[in-house]
């Protein structure tokens, strides 16, 4: 394979599992609800997330770089509303 088509296989697979976060982000923001949410993990995640993408930098891998960044953003904005939203049980 040519780098183009290494760099594509690259893209694609960003794109992909980047955009998987986002039903998850809408839903999370819609409803306040994070109850299921493991904040161990979410937080786990977000720290690889942003070491992928220091990596991705340091290496000069963009498409590392482009996803990790966009899945950081959307990670981290779960992560945010884990740490500040109150569970829907325990509203008045």
């Amino acid at each position: 394979m040519n780098d183009w088509g290494i760099q594509a296989l690259g893209y694609v697979a960003a794109c992909l599992t980047t955009l998987a976060f986002i039903p998850q982000v809408v839903y999370c923001w819609r409803t306040r609800d994070t109850t299921s949410i493991s904040l161990g993990m979410y937080t786990s995640f977000c720290l690889g997330v942003f070491l992928w993408l220091v990596y991705g930098v340091l290496a000069e891998q963009w498409p590392v770089v482009a996803a990790n960044l966009v899945t950081f953003v959307l990670a981290g904005s779960i992560w945010w509303l884990k740490l500040t939203a109150k569970s829907p049980r325990n509203r008045p």
